[in-house]
């Protein structure tokens, strides 16, 4: 085991203590609902199937280990996921693939990506190959654990860009989905990372706050809604931030069992279908992102990692085996799930894809 974790129940509700829906179960239960699948919106819409463009992102999921349990998570992470965690051999491929292939972007997912024995040599390796960007996916609350009091040190002085989950900007909201106190927690974390200029005109470190809706129905506005998260946060709390995204819930993982425990997966995902929004589909991650595995495996975006649905070419599917000939142009591998990367403004892990729903 890589990761030594300590504390982490202290701060986060029970891990799960029934049995998870494995991937196969998951895109069977999608496959069944009525609404039309994602190829034929594509085809309704005159689009072509889709393939990946030129690599811009190269996004490292380091592991499922987390100091929260999420209603919404998509990672089924937690405290209990001590073993699904990437060892340095993974990494230093990661390496490899980012010296070769030189994406602009590196971006570390968790999980809690920064509970990982080996998050900061990485960071420290990837920086040094001299990679525009690299992005820590961060939850906040990881930030106040007594084995990462200097993180936001170490964060700043690598020039990481924080990408910080922050549902709502109230207590009650945000602590329904991330757990008691979570809501304070996180304010506290924001408060440090703006003490290190993270957030600050002219400092060039960027703290981007990602939201997500509380139930089943589609975020707002994205612009409306950093409008309102920079005027409560500011007027309420003297906090700062340089932008805000926004995340469509997926139907898959906790937030499909959620739709299923009450019986409006057939609405939910219908309801995505339709706002299909044509004028998303150019801006989806997985036309320009590698998503790579905490064991190395290698998939189109975060989602289907999550659904075991890994990239097309079969002599190309780790890290380990990596060749740009055969990745480059693949077929993306979809199903209906992605009608949540494609509904109103659409959805990705850089936020909303249109300008504009429909």
């Amino acid at each position: 085991m890589d990761v030594p974790f300590p504390s982490a129940a202290r701060v986060a509700p029970p891990a799960p203590r029934h049995r998870r829906l494995s991937p196969e179960a998951q895109l069977a239960e999608l496959a069944r609902l009525s609404a039309p699948t994602f190829q034929a919106h594509l085809a309704r819409a005159g689009l072509p199937a889709l393939t990946a463009g030129p690599l811009r992102v190269l996004q490292v999921n380091v592991g499922k280990l987390c100091n929260q349990t999420c209603r919404h998570c998509h990672v089924d992470a937690g405290p209990h996921q001590v073993e699904a965690n990437m060892a340095w051999p993974t990494f230093a491929a990661c390496l490899e693939v980012a010296r070769a292939a030189r994406p602009p972007v590196v971006d570390l997912t968790g999980g809690a990506p920064e509970l990982n024995a080996h998050f900061r040599r990485f960071v420290h390796e990837v920086k040094a190959l001299g990679v525009r960007e690299v992005i820590d996916r961060c939850n906040l609350t990881v930030l106040l654990l007594p084995g990462q009091r200097d993180l936001v040190s170490f964060l700043a002085e690598h020039g990481v860009h924080v990408v910080a989950s922050l549902p709502a900007v109230n207590a009650a909201q945000t602590d329904a989905q991330r757990g008691d106190g979570v809501f304070e927690r996180s304010l506290e974390g924001l408060r440090r990372l703006n003490a290190a200029g993270y957030g600050q005109p002219g400092t060039g470190l960027e703290l981007t706050l990602m939201s997500n809706p509380s139930g089943a129905f589609l975020p707002p506005p994205q612009a409306a809604q950093e409008a309102r998260f920079k005027a409560l946060l500011r007027e309420r709390h003297g906090i700062v931030f340089t932008r805000l995204v926004e995340l469509t819930n997926m139907p898959i993982h906790r937030f499909l069992e959620f739709l299923l425990e009450r019986d409006d997966l057939e609405r939910y995902v219908g309801a995505l279908s339709q706002a299909f929004n044509p004028a998303a589909v150019g801006g989806l991650m997985c036309r320009d992102t590698l998503s790579v595995g905490w064991d190395g495996r290698l998939y189109d975006c975060d989602f289907n990692q999550m659904l075991e649905l890994e990239v097309a070419p079969a002599e190309a599917r780790t890290i380990f085996t990596w060749r740009d000939e055969l990745l480059a142009e693949r077929p993306i591998r979809v199903a209906r799930h992605c009608l949540g990367c494609t509904a109103g403004q659409g959805s990705s892990c850089a936020g909303a894809t249109s300008a504009s729903s429909v």
